[in-house]
């Protein structure tokens, strides 16, 4: 099949363009600035925020995968969500325009029965538009991603490896089903193929085996880089200012932090494990996927802490 991967500069992005590869299909990138996609493959300039350069990237094309998110700051101040918006409703327009078969989106999990947060709201918002734009879609959700470049992953390894205490606040209790960077490459690399009929727009919720809560992970991410760092229940929600503390402490941008803990108000659990399944993917353990990813870390940079 002909694929579009748009984000492909992105960590998503370059890991599953091998596998998709590996599976025989024949590849095009979309790209604001192609000197920054590392995989080999033809890149059209674009960028789905301003509609540049979709027309010429998706022609042709069976299967798009839609692996743009919209998180940092903008010079002209408007919101990420404002953007996120723009972005789907000019790429849904364009595959309405090349007559584009099937679209694969990469979102969020969320609770639709709880009155989701501006961050998981806007994410919804996307895959409803994207769901709709073309015969066949398929939207996973996904919750944190664990691997190397995964920037919530990087984000709790950073925390973990510079406060000396770890001070959780009441959020440490919700739980949620972190799953391996792997397995969301794995699901994503099947989409392209799975067999659709019964559903033609559909969305999945892909997730690891393991529900802990975030107190739980950020406790075996710490024991899995071997540090001794003990865990203080703070008893206060977290602040834009402890937010932005927090920011600087991982090194992050706080654009990215502030709506992610934001959105740490309850429990965000699976609906259900179909997608196993239907996309033919065993997921790995919670602590294996750590190790993994610790170790794909190493490879390219030092952990202080470890």
């Amino acid at each position: 099949m002909r694929i579009l991967v748009t984000g492909a500069s992105g960590f998503v992005g370059t890991a599953l363009i091998p596998a998709l590869r590996r599976a025989g299909h024949d590849l095009r990138g979309l790209a604001r600035d192609p000197g920054r996609v590392s995989q080999r493959l033809p890149v059209v300039v674009g960028d789905v925020l301003t509609g540049a350069g979709l027309d010429e990237a998706l022609d042709g094309i069976d299967v798009a995968y839609y692996l743009v998110h919209s998180m940092e700051a903008s010079a002209d101040g408007t919101s990420f969500s404002d953007r996120e918006r723009a972005s789907a409703e000019r790429f849904a327009d364009a595959a309405a325009r090349a007559g584009l078969r099937r679209l694969v989106y990469l979102g969020v999990m969320v609770d639709e029965d709880r009155d989701p947060t501006p961050h998981l709201r806007s994410r919804l918002e996307v895959e409803r538009t994207l769901l709709a734009a073309t015969p066949e879609s398929l939207a996973l959700r996904a919750s944190i991603a664990i691997g190397h470049r995964s920037r919530s992953f990087r984000f709790l390894v950073r925390l973990v490896e510079r406060m000396p205490v770890l001070a959780l606040p009441p959020w440490r209790e919700h739980r949620t089903q972190p799953i391996d960077q792997r397995d969301v490459i794995a699901a994503l690399a099947a989409a392209a193929a799975v067999d659709l009929t019964d559903e033609p727009r559909r969305s999945l919720d892909v997730a690891g085996p393991d529900v802990l809560s975030y107190g739980q992970m950020i406790e075996r991410i710490r024991d899995a880089m071997v540090v001794g760092r003990p865990t203080l229940p703070f008893p206060w929600a977290i602040t834009p200012i402890a937010g932005r503390v927090a920011a600087v402490l991982a090194g992050e941008s706080e654009d990215l932090v502030l709506p992610l803990m934001s959105g740490l108000t309850g429990d965000l659990v699976a609906r259900d494990d179909r997608w196993t399944s239907l996309l033919g993917v065993r997921p790995h353990r919670f602590d294996a996927a750590v190790e993994r990813a610790l170790a794909d870390w190493e490879r390219f940079e030092r952990l202080a802490a470890r």
